[in-house]
């Protein structure tokens, strides 16, 4: 894991290390809203996965929470 982003429902950045940074959480909030609105059921909370050929950024939404971490392939 070299990167880890945490916002809220607003895009604020709450806190970050490594790779991910301040200016990554308003797309980071957005991209976890835009992805629950693709599923009908209310208590799903589905992971958004953005694949490089250098690693993956996994983002999911905790209640007002929405978490980032960006990790390298090994």
């Amino acid at each position: 894991v070299v990167g880890v982003l945490c916002t809220d429902s607003q895009g604020l950045n709450l806190g970050c290390e490594g790779t991910l940074s301040d200016e990554h959480a308003g797309i980071i909030s957005v991209l976890a809203q835009q992805a629950a609105k693709l599923t009908s059921d209310p208590t799903d909370t589905p992971v958004v996965c953005l694949e490089s050929d250098s690693g993956n950024i996994m983002i999911q939404k905790h209640d007002s929470i929405t978490v980032a971490v960006h990790k390298l392939l090994s």
